[in-house]
């Protein structure tokens, strides 16, 4: 008995650490801004707003996808949706690198979140869910993005450096984009011999044994739109990934603003995207699972923090401040938003979600959750090409404060309903 249980939890595992390695990688290509943010607009020609306007134009594709989703992560098993997902990026890699015309390269864009958002990212949500119980949702979803953070790390430094190791030019960036799309290839060809077919993708019960697999799929997709307290979850996650996408302006804030020299641009966004997802992710799950024991309080705490912190960044006197104290205070709030990333689907279990319907709990979370990819980086590019310097940055960190003081708002009245549900 022992030895089955053993064989059972090392299976856990692995299957974890198997959808952690393909998280690691997978948005390497539809997020190179990241590490080349700066290399993108010198040697491809992009403006801010055409970065803006290709990451929003991706994720208004991924909105339509994690639609689709809702009905194929119960439905199709994660052996054909992953190992598909994976390789697929590895070719719109491979297009990406001969740096192509500006309309291909929005379709690329497109294809990459396909890739990304509707076939892998909700089927590595519902499994990671199913794979543990209530009381380790939190340090689960935490270790995901640690591990995430770790592969993300490694990939870009490796990245960066090739992109040094090339001379700094248009040619090191074909090169580092080409890794880029090497690595999830490789991964995919591993994982469609690792994972194992699902048994029973919909699960059925047993007074529906007789239902066919497409009609249960199609039931839970309707169970799940009716959940109250799915959309109100699926929306925390929205004022969330708000202020994610704001993360990203800090990169080119700091080389505006504070001067920080291009080599140390790249390391900066790689620590500021990656790093600190080994950090937030966590010590969030352990802080929800372990101090607070609510991934909800966890939420309202850290919107709060953050909300307060981005208010002094908006009116701090950037100009004569020194460049240690600005990055400091921009890791800070990073540090919490990746710790709210990290475990923002937890409280599918708070609000109790049936187990049966994850796939369709997961997608429908996704599709509103990241919704702010759609149109967020336009916002924010738009407002920096219309309103030049610190000002264009300083309307840009206020609108990511309103989104984290709607987060406390929401996150309290989740609250309520949870006490209510106790009682």
């Amino acid at each position: 008995m022992a030895e089955q249980v053993k064989k059972k939890i090392d299976k856990k595992w692995i299957s974890f650490g198997t959808l952690m390695l393909g998280a690691g990688t997978i948005y390497k290509l539809g997020f190179l801004k990241d590490a080349f943010y700066v290399p993108m607009q010198e040697f491809m020609g992009l403006s801010h707003t055409q970065i803006g306007t290709a990451m929003s134009i991706a994720g208004l594709i991924s909105t339509f996808g994690f639609l689709a989703s809702i009905y194929l992560t119960d439905r199709v098993s994660k052996k054909i949706m992953i190992p598909l997902s994976l390789i697929s990026i590895c070719l719109c890699g491979v297009w990406l690198s001969t740096f192509p015309a500006y309309g291909v390269f929005l379709l690329i864009y497109c294809l990459l979140a396909v890739c990304a958002d509707m076939l892998y990212w909700p089927t590595m949500l519902k499994t990671v869910r199913l794979l543990g119980n209530e009381d380790e949702q939190g340090r689960m979803f935490g270790i995901m993005e640690a591990g995430r953070g770790l592969m993300d790390t490694i990939v870009a430094f490796s990245a960066l450096g090739i992109f040094s190791a090339f001379g700094s030019n248009a040619f090191g960036l074909k090169m580092a984009i080409l890794f880029y799309s090497v690595v999830p290839g490789v991964i995919g060809v591993i994982l469609y011999f690792l994972l194992e077919p699902d048994q029973n993708v919909s699960k059925p019960s047993e007074s529906e044994k007789n239902v066919s697999a497409n009609k249960q799929a199609w039931e839970g997709v309707v169970r799940a739109l009716k959940n109250k307290n799915i959309w109100l979850v699926s929306f925390n996650v929205f004022f969330v990934y708000s202020v994610y996408c704001g993360l990203t302006y800090f990169i080119p804030f700091l080389e505006e603003i504070y001067a920080l020299p291009v080599a140390m641009v790249g390391v900066y966004g790689i620590i500021n995207q990656y790093g600190l997802k080994m950090l937030g992710g966590p010590v969030g799950g352990y802080i929800t699972d372990k101090v607070l024991r609510s991934a909800t309080r966890y939420l309202q705490i850290a919107f709060a923090i953050v909300a307060v912190i981005l208010v002094i960044f908006t009116i701090l006197p950037h100009q004569s401040m020194g460049i240690i104290l600005g990055m400091a205070i921009s890791l800070t709030i990073s540090a919490f938003v990746y710790s709210m990333r990290a475990i923002f689907f937890a409280p599918m279990d708070e609000v109790d979600v049936p187990r049966e319907i994850t796939g369709s709990a997961m997608s429908l979370g996704s599709f509103i959750g990241y919704l702010p990819g759609a149109f967020m980086y336009a916002v924010y590019g738009g407002i920096l090409d219309n309103f030049s310097g610190i000002a264009g940055y300083r309307i840009v960190f206020a609108v990511m404060a309103v989104f984290a003081a709607g987060g406390i708002l929401l996150s309290t009245y989740i609250l309520k309903i949870i006490r209510k549900q106790k009682q």
